[in-house]
């Protein structure tokens, strides 16, 4: 992970809730500037940084903001959506039978040939091998058991895999914000 002291390419801005987490971890909570130059405007967010860059119109001059908090809070309780994304998340990208985290698909546990359903709870991640070797077998028949039981994942549980998975560059703005929570080191 690599530290900016520079704006990102950009000038992406750093949403928190109300507070002071970000609403999410992976992908990170971020907005393109001129969506926030919008909230600012229509004052649902405060400004907590800025960059030193700002925008200017004939009678206006204001810096871009790179961390901003909503002003209302917003429920992070909300059951997951069932998206590819998320059910990857929910495994660690890696392969439930392997632990390999190339070529990643998605495997029925029981298959749909044999009367098994595209949810939480027959939904694993597979590397294309173990997906190919398994096919339309039960985990009984082809030997082949998932690491985790699958099941649908709460919101908070996403939130702490997606910390697992830092962004390739950080603006030091962002620093204080971010991580807040893991223990320090002695």
């Amino acid at each position: 992970m690599q530290v900016l002291s520079r704006p990102p390419s950009g000038f992406p801005c750093l949403v928190l809730n109300a507070d002071f987490r970000p609403l999410s971890y992976y992908p990170l909570s971020l907005w393109p500037w001129q969506e926030v130059i919008k909230a600012v405007f229509l004052d649902r967010v405060d400004v907590v940084s800025t960059y030193d860059q700002a925008v200017h119109s004939p009678s206006f001059e204001m810096k871009l903001p790179s961390v901003v908090s909503l002003k209302h809070y917003v429920t992070q309780d909300r059951p997951p959506a069932f998206t590819r994304f998320n059910l990857f998340l929910r495994d660690t990208f890696t392969c439930q039978y392997c632990t390999a985290s190339e070529e990643l698909t998605f495997d029925h546990v029981i298959p749909r040939s044999r009367g098994g359903r595209t949810t939480w709870e027959n939904i694993v991640t597979a590397c294309a091998r173990c997906n190919l070797t398994k096919g339309g077998r039960t985990p009984h028949e082809a030997g082949m058991h998932p690491r985790h039981k699958p099941r649908r994942p709460t919101a908070h549980e996403l939130l702490d895999h997606g910390r697992r998975f830092p962004p390739h560059h950080l603006h030091e703005s962002w620093l204080d914000y971010l991580y807040w929570d893991i223990e320090l080191e002695a």
